[in-house]
Formats: C-alpha cells, structure tokens, sequence
C-alpha cells in the first residue's frame, strides 16, 4: 500500500477501537444543524446510539476484510477495509449457527454483536454472532472520499456482494463449517437487506429475520405520514383527537406567520429556534420540514429508549392550555418538542437554510462522527426515493415541502434527473419483487405504529415466509434489549421470532443431514 491508502487506513484502525464508538454527546454537543432531509435519520442515529450506551460491549472484537471494491468486474484489482465485530461468547463450535447483523446507512459498534436478536438468541443455539458494516458507512468508507466517482461503488447490490464475500472469507477465518446454517438479521435498510440476501444468496444464507424492512422503493412516501397522522390520534401510544388537531394547529399557526412576514416572521424564528432568516421561500421549506421530522420521529420511535419525543409526552405538551377546541397553545407545545429535540440531539438550532443543506450535501470527505448523510441521500437517489410529502388533504402538515423539492435535492447535490430518480426506483422493485419477493425462510418483523411498515410485508406469504406486525409497537422496537416496561405484545413477539428460527433451523438441519438444498 503506498503511504497514503496506509495511513488513513491505520487512523481507521485505531479510531475503531473507540468505546461504544465513542459518545454521542461527545460527537454532537453543539453540533451545526443537520439538514431537514434528514433530521429524521439523526433521530434514529441518536436512539441507537443511547440504546448503545447502556449495553454490553465488553467482549466483542473487530476485525477487517479485504473487500473488492467493484466486485462485478474481476479485471479491476482496487480493494477497501471492511469493518466487522464478532461475539463468540456462545459459540458452540464450527457446526454451530452463525447469526450475521448487517449494518445499513450508519456506523456499526461492538453493541451491534452484544445486544438485540442476534446476541439475544445466540445461547439457545450456541451461536457465533458476526456483524458487518456497510459499505461506505462508519469506518467502511474506500479511500477516495465520496466523490461521485467513488459513489457509483455504493448500492444495496454492492452490499450483497459484500455479504457473498464475507460469508466465504468468515467461514475460512473462524473455521465454520459448510453444516453451519447462516442466519441474516437487519433492521429498517438493513432489514430489506436482509430479506434481499436469502432472496439473492438462497445457498449462503438459510434464513433472516427481518425487522421494519422497507422491502418496496417508491418516490413519494405520502403513506409515512399518513400513519403518524393515525398514530398521533390512537389511545394505544398516548393519542387522540385532539392531540391530532393540536398538531394541525400548531403547524398552521407557524405557516400564518411565515406568510405574515416582518415581525411576525422575526419572532418566529427566534422562538423556534430556526438557524436562517427564512427570508426565502426554500428557507421557509426546510424549517416545516424540520418541524415535521420532529413530529413525525416522535412517532417512530415511540417508547423507545433514548428517544427525545413519545407521542404521549408530545401530545400531552401540544394539549396544554386547549381550550373550546381551539387549541390556541398548541404551538407552544411545539416550541417546547423543538427545544427538547435539538437539546438531545445537541443542536444549536434547526436548520432552516436550504443552500446549507447542499452545501453540507455536497462535502465528499467522509466523516468519522458523522451517519452517512451524503452516501444515503445518493442511495435514495439512485434506488429507493423515500422522500415523505404532505399533499394529502388528510395530512395535518404543511404542504411544504413537496415532492418536487425532494427531487430538486438529487439534482443539486449529484446531477441526477426527475426521471433517472423514477427509472431507479421501479427498477429496485423489479430486480428485489418489492413487497411480493418470492423469498422463503424470511420473517418480517414490524409494528402497526411505525411509518415503515407500510412498506415492508406484514401478512405470510405462505409456509414458508412469515410475517409479524406488533400492535402498538414502533420502528425496530424488537430488536431493542429487552425491558421490564416493555409491553406483552412486543414480549410475545420476540417469543414468536425464536420459535420461527427454531422451526427453520430445524429444517436446514435435517436437509443438510439429507443432503438436500436449502
């Protein structure tokens, strides 16, 4: 390696051995606002990296593979670091099953092999437990940086490929044997991975658990809100009714007075919190969309540890001071969710300026406290869309912003077309089946709460696929560590996910004593 290559990857090496990763407070304590777009994703960043905190990483170990970088053109010899953690704590030896977590748009750390399903259900099968970052991802990142050049290297059919080639040299490192069954384990992207991996690598992997996985890609994710909306007015998680028109309220109130201008304007922003001076119609955009992603991350990740909001605490907030059924304190109520969320988030303010976004956007040089918001932008961009409207009449959101100016973002930041954006999407779903894959030995796992799961399966697809939706429950909230508060619904769910992976490991046991073909 010439001395370069060496040493940025000597630094990665050297700051994997960071605690926990490090802490998130320690990362984002004043941190500059991170664009709306994704504020969503600093929410979930922040969930895990708390729910990281407080479990065990005392015995995991990292590792390294050689990866190709282009592993669809043997010709090209050029190679990256990719990061891996192992847990073999229960390991009962080479026949044993190997539980693999797979990361998605974000960094993996040693909890991701000591807590959750793997590591919950690696004793009763003496499990190894491997996790493997994604590529382009935490430390995973090719030297190179993120320039558009590089990124053509990142998709969820590159991350397949990593996974075929992990599963191989794995094999060889810890000596497991071709009668080991490998299990997949993902949650959110990871969970579509997942799914994709015993769809696409049948003879690698035996089974996956698959957790919200939003197996089908599409442009306009108006169904996202759609849910918080229902959500927010369900007794189940702390809703109502009025909670529900508390947050249309609040939201109007903020459009008035963003139309209003001037002074009203002024007060606005400073009340708020906003970072820009909202002088301009973009600007304006991106802070209801800010506001929205608070709201709408309330709902996610409801009753789970670390989270800032839970829609009990952010309706009981929206509802204080209602009166006749105008609620003319519901946008206080919002105020005070803002100033909770970016205090957890260690924000000084909410970002409301559309060319800081880009600009952020656009840096190609990776970041080590960062989540990959350049790298899954470009993954939205070129596969899967996602991008959450408000142009229902029902939504008791702002209108603000609209489909296109999701789109415009791809453009502004890569270059990439409307129509490359749609053309990328339906093809995503013909190559993976969208919510119909066809795949055998995967359970989805989701919760009726959570905006994801409208994207995911939630019905069996016959004997061999099965499907959980969890009443009550939100995003992943299965495969957080268990708790004493957690509700019978999700205690059951998790029994239900062991005694389905008993029933296929059973099965792959006996066809591999058969010799048959899983």
């Amino acid at each position: 390696m010439a001395g370069g290559p060496w040493l940025h990857t000597l630094l990665l090496a050297l700051l994997s051995g960071l605690p926990a990763e490090g802490t998130w407070a320690s990362l984002t304590r004043f941190a500059p606002a991170r664009p709306a777009a994704l504020l969503l994703r600093r929410l979930g960043e922040h969930v895990r990296w708390l729910r990281a905190s407080t479990g065990p990483d005392s015995g995991a170990r990292a590792g390294w593979l050689q990866q190709p970088l282009d592993p669809f053109n043997s010709s090209d010899g050029r190679t990256f670091l990719q990061r891996y953690w192992v847990n073999d704590r229960h390991w009962a030896g080479q026949d044993s099953p190997v539980f693999l977590h797979l990361g998605g748009e974000g960094s993996l750390g040693p909890h991701s092999v000591m807590t959750g399903h793997p590591a919950a259900l690696a004793p009763t099968w003496g499990a190894l437990v491997v996790s493997l970052e994604h590529r382009f991802y935490g430390l995973s990142v090719p030297v190179g940086g993120l320039g558009l050049a590089q990124l053509r290297y990142l998709s969820s059919r590159h991350a397949l490929a990593d996974v075929a080639s992990a599963r191989l040299a794995l094999s060889r490192l810890f000596n497991v044997t071709s009668a080991s069954a490998w299990v997949c384990f993902g949650g959110s992207y990871a969970g579509a991975l997942a799914a994709w991996a015993r769809l696409k690598l049948p003879h690698l992997v035996a089974a996956a658990v698959a957790s919200s996985a939003p197996v089908r890609a599409t442009l306009d994710f108006a169904e996202y809100n759609a849910v918080v909306s229902r959500s927010l007015a369900s007794a189940v998680v702390g809703g109502s009714p009025e909670c529900l028109a508390a947050v249309s309220a609040a939201f109007a109130q903020v459009e008035r007075r963003l139309r209003a201008g001037g002074a009203a304007r002024a007060a606005l922003r400073s009340e708020l919190g906003a970072c820009g001076s909202l002088s301009r119609p973009e600007d304006r955009a991106e802070l209801l969309e800010a506001l929205q992603a608070l709201v709408g991350g309330a709902v996610q990740y409801d009753g789970q540890a670390g989270a800032p909001l839970g829609v009990r605490q952010l309706c009981g907030d929206l509802l204080k001071g209602a009166r006749n059924g105008t609620y003319p304190e519901a946008y206080f109520g919002l105020r005070l969710a803002a100033q909770v969320a970016m205090h957890s988030l260690g924000q000084r303010c909410l970002s409301s300026s559309r060319a800081q976004t880009i600009a952020q956007l656009r840096a190609t040089e990776p970041q080590v406290s960062g989540v990959g918001d350049r790298q899954w932008l470009y993954q939205t961009c070129t596969e899967f869309g996602f991008y959450v409207t408000c142009e229902d009449p029902e939504c008791p959101f702002p209108q603000l912003p609209a489909l296109p100016s999701h789109v415009e973002l791809c453009e502004q930041v890569f270059g990439l077309s409307a129509s490359s954006i749609a053309r990328a999407v339906a093809q995503t779903n013909t190559y993976y089946g969208a919510q119909a894959p066809g795949t055998t030995r995967v359970l989805f796992v989701n919760g009726d709460m959570d905006p994801w799961h409208v994207l995911s399966v939630t019905q069996a697809s016959g004997p061999s696929g099965a499907a959980l939706l969890i009443p009550g429950a939100s995003h992943c909230a299965d495969m957080a560590p268990e708790r004493p508060s957690d509700p019978m619904s999700l205690r059951q769910a998790r029994q239900s996910i062991l005694q389905q992976l008993q029933t296929w490991l059973g099965q792959v046991k006996e066809e591999s004593q058969q010799g048959g073909l899983a």
